[in-house]
């Protein structure tokens, strides 16, 4: 996975190559980078869920797996942007498929399609043994961060 060192400029690269921390949400969920195309607008990401996740039937809150898609979906168009440009999701659609056990959690992200200001994206979320536990699409804005 070799990208260009003049892409790599930014909050979301800083924490990648370890010249930042993570972002809380991210880390608490556990969030490791397996791949990356930023060409393609894909990524893949892993989690881990742990006992902390899990509702009173033991498998882990939906909740917990929708921020795992938002956290999926958004680096996957994030990676893609320039150092001073951001994009917040303006909304996130999630449909449950099956129960997810505790333990890695791969996601799975793409562009879908990508406008000058709005994107669509895509992804899924692949639970221990390897069955599909949900899928989510969303829409985000990109914006220009304005110092100071």
């Amino acid at each position: 996975m070799e990208i260009d060192a003049q892409r790599r400029r930014g909050k979301f690269w800083d924490a990648i190559e370890g010249r930042a921390p993570m972002p809380p949400a991210a880390a608490l969920l556990g969030w490791e980078l397996v791949a990356i195309d930023p060409d393609q607008g894909t990524i893949e990401v892993a989690f881990e869920a742990g006992e902390q996740f899990l509702n009173p039937v033991g498998v882990v809150q939906g909740g917990f797996l929708a921020a795992m898609l938002d956290d999926t979906l958004g680096p996957a168009l994030v990676a893609t942007l320039p150092e001073d440009q951001f994009a917040p999701t303006l909304d996130l659609h999630v449909q449950f498929l099956r129960p997810a056990r505790p333990g890695r959690i791969v996601g799975h992200g793409r562009i879908v399609q990508r406008g000058r200001d709005v994107c669509y994206l895509a992804g899924e979320l692949i639970g221990p043994d390897g069955k599909t536990v949900a899928v989510a699409t969303a829409t985000a804005l990109i914006q220009t961060v304005r110092s100071g």
